[in-house]
């Protein structure tokens, strides 16, 4: 078994009209032992930019701290907000510069272009390689549950509502095929170029909910 599946994920996002979604669990496990339905897995790095971590627990929360702080410095020494490319080129970076001895996870990035409000979305492995998109990215252990919901559903140019119950419905039902991940609650953020919202919140069965951030 890799390391990257040791403690579970599945984290998808999808781009939509003028928005952009990102989405994942939030169980924390050792392989089939479930340790916590509380875990953070994607981190804001901006007001407008997400960063999800699917991977080895402790590389994950290493790996968001180190990058909050060189985005946070960027901004400072810019005095401007990081765009998404510019991000995606600062982790890369930072994912190849270890690839001797590299952190154990696989981000996706998904945000709007501070300047232009142009949805961004894009993965890239663990030692840096990036895959920019026009539909949706996938990463976690349940990969291949989500390519098949999201080859399924997704449709392009969505509005916020569409994108919102597409990638809802592809994380639950790809997450119910997958004992590594999808206990507890799963947590969705949803940007868009309107003001500020609340959208809606959904719970089933399992105890897992779905909430819904509008900018």
């Amino acid at each position: 078994m890799s390391i990257l599946e040791y403690n579970g994920a599945s984290i998808v996002a999808m781009k939509g009209k003028n928005c952009v979604a990102i989405a994942s669990d939030k169980r924390l496990g050792i392989r089939f032992q479930t340790v916590s339905t509380d875990f953070q897995k994607i981190f804001p790095m901006g007001k407008k930019l997400y960063i999800g971590l699917p991977g080895l627990a402790t590389d994950v929360m290493t790996f968001a701290n180190e990058l909050k702080f060189h985005t946070n410095l960027y901004q400072l020494q810019e005095n401007r907000e990081l765009t998404p490319k510019t991000f995606l080129s600062m982790v890369s970076n930072f994912l190849y510069k270890r690839r001797f001895g590299p952190y154990f996870v696989e981000p996706v990035i998904a945000g709007l272009d501070p300047t232009t409000d142009e949805p961004f979305i894009a993965s890239t492995d663990l030692i840096g390689c990036p895959m920019v998109t026009d539909d949706f990215v996938v990463s976690g252990t349940c990969l291949e549950q989500l390519y098949g919901m999201c080859e399924t559903l997704y449709k392009p140019n969505q509005g916020p509502d569409e994108l919102f119950e597409c990638i809802s419905q592809c994380l639950l039902n790809a997450q119910d095929r997958d004992a590594y991940s999808g206990w507890g609650r799963c947590r969705l953020h949803h940007r868009t170029q309107q003001n500020n919202e609340e959208g809606p919140q959904s719970k089933d069965g399992l105890d897992r909910y779905l909430i819904w951030y509008v900018l």
